[in-house]
């Protein structure tokens, strides 16, 4: 079975990253998302081990100790991080990967699995990323003024990643999220594994 694919999407707070991943997992067959553990708060709606696995500080240490995590992150006060055996298990599977993490985190991946492609997602202008934030009505506005500011921090990092992706049209951005994974799936490499049986048949 050939191995999947790991994949970095990165994004400042409110451009779109995890709505357009929502959308993009049930068209896209062998993809998924990997999800994440975090010491933050549980928001309405949320899921535990759907959204993410829900946990407190000090069994969020007591992973780090125990070395579990492929990558963690320490973002708004609140700790992130991968799952190695998660992710290793799914690309065994044959699975595709997405890591839905910041560039803290996909600077740690990159160092050890350097191959992993990776994608950032530009909101496409200042003021609507913090109508975007605005619009959620579950942060006030220091809040909102903190994530702003992140945000700045955030997207300079945007040229440590293959894939540039402006969610100004969602259904456009969501398109070029698909092209993006459908591309890397073409490649030499990769056809080589898919199609073994079909060059040995040609060139013999």
């Amino acid at each position: 079975m050939k191995k999947g694919k790991l994949y970095i999407i990165s994004a400042p707070s409110g451009a779109g990253k995890t709505s357009l991943i929502k959308k993009l997992i049930p068209i896209t067959d062998k993809l998924m998302v990997s999800v994440s553990h975090t010491t933050r708060a549980q928001r309405p709606g949320e899921v535990n081990g759907i959204d993410y696995f829900f946990s407190s500080e000090e069994q969020f240490k007591t992973l780090i100790e125990k070395q579990a995590f492929l990558e963690y992150a320490q973002v708004f006060d609140n700790y992130y991080g991968t799952s190695q055996k998660s992710v290793e298990d799914s690309l065994k599977q044959g699975n595709d990967v997405i890591l839905e993490i910041d560039w803290q985190g996909a600077e740690q991946i990159r160092r050890t699995l350097p191959d992993t492609i990776s994608i950032f997602i530009l909101p496409p202008s200042t003021e609507v990323l913090r109508e975007r934030l605005q619009g959620r009505g579950q942060d006030s506005k220091a809040v909102i003024d903190r994530r702003m500011q992140d945000a700045v921090t955030e997207m300079s990092h945007y040229a440590e990643y293959n894939y540039l992706v402006v969610n100004d049209d969602f259904s456009h951005a969501l398109t070029e999220l698909k092209s993006i994974i459908l591309a890397n799936r073409l490649t030499i490499e990769y056809q080589q594994q898919n199609l073994s049986g079909l060059l040995i048949d040609l060139l013999n």
